[in-house]
């Protein structure tokens, strides 16, 4: 793939086409089986930006299969061994999508997105700025914008639809969806992988501040990690040699897009502002950079 193609929306007229969510588009492959295509596209403020990032739908995949492959000891995912040619079988479609589709077994997705954070900063600082708190978990007084937590801790949201915003939702309300033991599992499961992948990302020079994950079930109520897995669309990753509390780090995910954004006289509603090339440039490499930092040198 030239560094300088994008895929903004897939195109697969033999297979039907489930999703086209922010990012990714889904397709129905059988009854047990869906192709998930990351595009090129990048969201902002839930609203999805109407210029492509090139490369970007190809690094989220690698880095969330590098992911899979490292957690699977803790949790079962969604990937499955079915090969990509035998879902899409022409040679020039296959070209068109490079690194950017996987196939997925079909599962049923939670109502909840796990979002796990480390650090104070985003909306979990504005809150922290407002009452002490975040997402109604009291924090010790007196902490720095981007200060690291002294625990990670759990907040997990509602799934919003294209457009509309994720609400916050205490961890009482996940049992009211999901059940004790199941909300129990999630919270459980998300800390142990944050924990882990985030000690693992400090060796390699990276912080990671945040993330979100997704989960399903299959028939028999089974547990897995769906979606993607701690890429820079999903958590806020940091460069640890030029992290200091008190300031909002530079990034290496498309925090970079939204601190533009918020330089613009913009209601965050649709549309969104045209990007200067610069900035999906810089975005772009940035995510290049997460990449490569993280999965160098495996081992």
């Amino acid at each position: 793939m030239s560094e300088n193609s994008a895929l903004y929306e897939s195109n697969l007229p033999h297979l039907k086409l489930l999703n086209r969510g922010k990012v990714r588009d889904i397709y129905q492959i059988d009854d047990d089986h869906m192709l998930i295509v990351a595009s090129d596209r990048l969201s902002a403020f839930d609203v999805v930006l109407s210029q492509p990032i090139p490369g970007k739908g190809e690094v989220l995949t690698r880095v969330a299969n590098f992911w899979f492959a490292r957690t699977r000891e803790i949790i079962p995912n969604h990937l499955s061994a079915k090969p990509l040619q035998d879902v899409v079988p022409d040679p020039e479609q296959r070209a068109l999508l490079g690194e950017r589709a996987i196939v997925v077994r079909k599962l049923k997705p939670l109502p909840v997105e796990a979002i796990v954070r480390g650090y104070l900063i985003g909306s979990g600082w504005k809150d922290y700025q407002q009452n002490g708190a975040v997402c109604g978990i009291a924090l010790p007084a007196g902490l720095q914008q981007a200060d690291k937590l002294p625990a990670a801790i759990y907040t997990p949201s509602t799934k919003a639809e294209i457009g509309a915003h994720d609400m916050n939702i205490s961890f009482e309300q996940t049992v009211d969806l999901l059940g004790k033991t199941l909300a129990e599992q999630v919270r459980d499961v998300s800390l142990r992988i944050y924990t882990e992948c985030a000690a693992y990302a400090r060796q390699k020079g990276i912080i990671i501040a945040d993330t979100k994950f997704e989960f399903g079930q299959d028939s028999e109520g089974r547990l897995y990690l769906i979606d993607e897995v701690l890429t820079p669309d999903s958590s806020r990753f940091w460069p640890a040699d030029q992290y200091r509390p008190g300031i909002s780090p530079p990034s290496f995910d498309k925090q970079f897009v939204r601190d533009y954004l918020e330089t613009l006289d913009w209601d965050k509603t649709p549309p969104a502002p045209e990007l200067p090339s610069e900035v999906i440039l810089k975005t772009a490499e940035k995510y290049a950079e997460a990449e490569k930092r993280l999965t160098a040198a495996i081992g």
